[in-house]
């Protein structure tokens, strides 16, 4: 690790007061040294990594961290600060903070480095000595693992104790969405709870490097299972059967023991889990969900993993109309006509490219919804099924149709008792042959049609959407975007927007630009608002502003949320009415977009980018004067704000009243 950290890259005085000021002030030193390209781009992933789930561990930790393209080689920045950073840890601020950058395409040696740092994280020598430590370059030593920390000499070992009748013994998996640094944190904490408690534990950690599957052996022979994740735990069905204990991978961290304790008390009991849920939808949820939201989190696996099929797909058409104009779609095939020079040629080359891709949307999406309910074996019913959609033209709506009929019949085959001679052929051969023919038979025979007449009804639809009923649909689909920002309503919204990419016209396009339009108001109207009215906002949202700014611009919705967690009464309503305008004005000038995401960044793919812009900066104007206002009718607008401390008196605009804690 010692080519990942250096003397310039420790900062053992960081002087920040924001986890955005901390890590911009390690990033720069990554800038000066070549290994970070774009301090703004890198500090914008960092912030959306953030948004995910606070990096602030217990016992005085921040590991902001990410992958990001605009870093050139793996590197750990340190710095220790004086009065503590909050990175939304339980016990409090940290002043240990170590900033991870890694490349996008991080080899797996590379990520292993980076897991054995945040192991040594939990060991309480190494921290101490990281407090104590007084010189930049012994700091980078002992990072890098070439010093070892001083340990005290160990105590005298205690009379030797009749072993305990019976080992209690635990596996456990553990998972975060980056696979960096969370994941084995967990699995430290974890191994060293149950050398504490006595009992054998071992662990899987799921990162991104991939994962070594503990010994089917040790799973018959444990006791009980604790998943400790945040994205799907792989291979589920392993662990059916057992005592389970199944929290978020930062529970994990922070109470290892009293997950222990929790999993031998279903253990004493004779808790099991009947049967393995089989699908990585179901491993993310509880037991106590509704089918409803079942069902949403099935149909947001197929639309995750449509997305970027949509987003390679819908750049590379659109840039291909941007070099070579409406007529592109008429080209020859480019295997059988290319010009290296001729510019129409390379349009062509991309506008096929992306006309391939999109080709793919409905199968993906169909396929990966029966994934989401069924896991693996879901995939070849559920792609036949997709395909067989895109054969009868019952397009985005056939492709939902068909996951849930192949999930569904992945399912109950599932339920089936077979003799034992047949299980082993039953996930290659016998489930994806019953269920491809079923999905086969429903799809041709007695779902297919009406559902492909639905879907050209609702293509002539928004074919046809102009005057007061786009306007209507825009308002609609910007007080989506903005209601719960980021969560189920908005990703409704946003499921229906891109949805229609996979059959796109005039009137999907349309849907599209304002659904993305509308998702970056709330991030930007509350960076403009903290600027111009400072006094009516803590200086922790203030910070926030500026790194809202960066979100809204590149449509992640999600940068509003600390504004609307610290007054929601104030900032949704604010949020909800700048977004309808901008969706009402999206679709009143007729933009229009084939990309997904992007924000302003796809702003030259857009059709009508000034009247675009304009109603993006109409509704950022309209909710940043709403929440203003809102906050200012309050009395001291801040008043009920400054929940971290730090009252807004301290911009030295705010007028000086009492401040309710």
């Amino acid at each position: 690790m010692s080519d990942m950290i250096t003397a310039d890259l420790v900062d053992l005085d960081l002087a920040a007061e924001t986890k955005e000021a901390a890590a911009r002030s390690l990033a720069e030193r990554m800038v000066a040294l070549g290994r970070v390209t774009d301090l703004d781009g890198f500090l914008a992933d960092v912030a959306a990594r953030e948004a995910q789930m606070p990096t602030g561990l217990d016992g005085g930790i921040g590991i902001p961290h990410c992958r990001s393209a605009h870093v050139t080689e793996p590197t750990l920045a340190f710095g220790r600060s004086a009065e503590g950073v909050d990175f939304g840890a339980p016990d409090g601020p940290a002043d240990l903070i170590f900033l991870i950058a890694a490349p996008a395409g991080a080899d797996d040696a590379h990520l292993t480095i980076l897991s054995a740092l945040a192991r040594r994280l939990m060991d309480p020598d190494f921290t101490a000595a990281l407090r104590a430590a007084t010189d930049p370059a012994a700091t980078a030593s002992l990072i890098s693992g070439d010093t070892p920390p001083e340990t005290p000499a160990p105590a005298a070992e205690p009379a030797a104790q009749p072993e305990p009748p019976a080992v209690f013994r635990v596996v456990a998996v553990t998972s975060c969405p980056t696979g960096i640094a969370h994941t084995y944190m967990a699995a430290e904490a974890l191994e060293q709870a149950g050398q504490s408690e006595g009992v054998e534990i071992v662990v899987e950690p799921q990162g991104s490097a991939g994962f070594t599957r503990i010994d089917p052996a040790v799973i018959a022979a444990a006791d009980g299972v604790i998943f400790a994740h945040d994205v799907p735990v792989r291979e589920k069905e392993r662990f059916a059967g057992k005592p389970t204990v199944d929290v978020g991978v930062k529970a994990g961290i922070n109470r290892p023991a009293e997950l222990i304790a929790e999993v031998r008390a279903k253990a004493a009991r004779g808790e099991t889990t009947a049967a393995a849920p089989g699908s990585p939808v179901d491993a993310t949820g509880g037991p106590d969900e509704g089918y409803g939201t079942k069902l949403r989190k099935w149909l947001m696996s197929g639309v995750s993993y449509m997305v970027p099929f949509v987003a390679a797909g819908g750049l590379l058409i659109a840039l291909g109309f941007a070099i070579g104009g409406y007529t592109v779609d008429k080209a020859p095939s480019v295997a059988e006509h290319f010009a290296w020079t001729d510019s129409m040629s390379w349009a062509a080359l991309l506008f096929q490219v992306g006309g391939l891709a999109f080709s793919f949307l409905v199968p993906v999406l169909a396929g990966y919804i029966a994934y989401g309910m069924a896991d693996r074996p879901g995939l070849v019913p559920g792609f036949v099924g997709g395909s067989i959609a895109l054969t009868i033209n019952a397009g985005f709506l056939g492709g939902l149709a068909a996951g849930l009929i192949a999930g569904g019949t992945v399912m109950a085959i599932q339920r089936v008792k077979v003799p034992a001679a047949l299980r082993g052929i039953m996930p290659v051969v016998v489930i994806p042959l019953i269920s491809s023919a079923v999905v086969g038979f429903l799809m041709f025979l007695v779902v297919g049609k009406p559902i492909a007449e639905l879907q050209k009804a609702l293509t002539d639809w928004l074919s046809g959407l102009s005057g007061a009923n786009a306007i209507i649909l825009g308002v609609v689909l910007g007080l989506m975007m903005c209601f719960d920002l980021g969560g189920p309503l908005n990703k409704v919204a946003y499921a229906f927007a891109v949805g229609g990419l996979a059959n796109p016209n005039d009137g999907s396009l349309k849907v599209m630009a304002a659904v993305m339009a509308a998702g970056m108001v709330p991030p930007l109207a509350m960076a403009l608002a903290t600027v111009v009215r400072g006094a009516l906002f803590t200086r922790t949202e203030r910070e926030n502003g500026k790194a809202a700014w960066v979100l809204g611009a590149s449509f992640i919705t999600e940068g509003a949320i600390p504004f609307a967690a610290a007054d929601p009464l104030r900032v949704i309503p604010s949020a909800m009415a700048g977004g309808a305008v901008t969706g009402a004005l999206s679709m009143l000038f007729e933009c229009t977009l084939r990309a997904p995401h992007g924000g302003i960044f796809v702003l030259p793919l857009i059709g009508n980018p000034v009247l675009y812009l304009i109603a993006i900066l109409a509704g950022t104007a309209v909710s940043a004067a709403l929440v203003i206002l809102l906050k200012g009718m309050g009395g001291r607008g801040g008043k009920d704000l400054a929940r971290d401390g730090v009252p807004a008196e301290e911009s030295g605009t705010a007028p000086k009243v009492p401040v309710s804690v």
